[in-house]
């Protein structure tokens, strides 16, 4: 098992985070699952608050983004930091986030192979296996405290 990683958590917009963001969103969802360009990218990333994990060496190594309803997506770790506890770190810095913007619920929709990562971060299971470009995925929600 990988050690954890140090990594420094940066929150901020599209127009900031884009480049680093994209990195790892391209080498996860684009390389990786075969997601097309098309579908990763789109019009909610400029009005989202993305968190970008940089690396002791000040390379990006995860990413996630909170869209103003409360939706968490795009969560991406690269392949030589999955294992560390990065996701883990991105996760906490959305729903801190989420939790600081008001938010009552936060929902997402994790890759089924995920689903156990969220369960441990407090998100239930909510409805049936589904597909999205062309992966099976599970809605899943968390209710925030005050």
């Amino acid at each position: 098992m990988p050690k954890p990683l140090p990594v420094r958590i940066v929150l901020g917009t599209w127009d900031r985070l884009r480049d680093d963001a994209y990195l790892v969103r391209h080498e996860v969802f684009v390389v990786e699952q075969a997601v097309p360009v098309e579908v990763e990218l789109d019009d909610d990333d400029p009005l989202s608050v993305h968190a970008v994990a940089y690396g002791p060496d000040n390379v990006p190594v995860a990413t996630g983004r909170l869209l103003p309803d409360g939706h968490i997506g795009r969560m991406a770790v690269r392949k030589s930091a999955r294992g560390t506890g990065v996701g883990s770190q991105v996760l906490d810095a959305l729903i801190t986030q989420g939790h600081g913007d008001g938010h009552r619920m936060l929902l997402l929709h994790a890759q089924t192979h995920a689903r156990g990562f969220y369960e441990a971060h407090g998100f239930t299971a909510d409805g049936e296996e589904f597909i999205e470009a062309g992966i099976a995925h599970v809605a899943m929600t968390r209710a925030l405290g005050n």
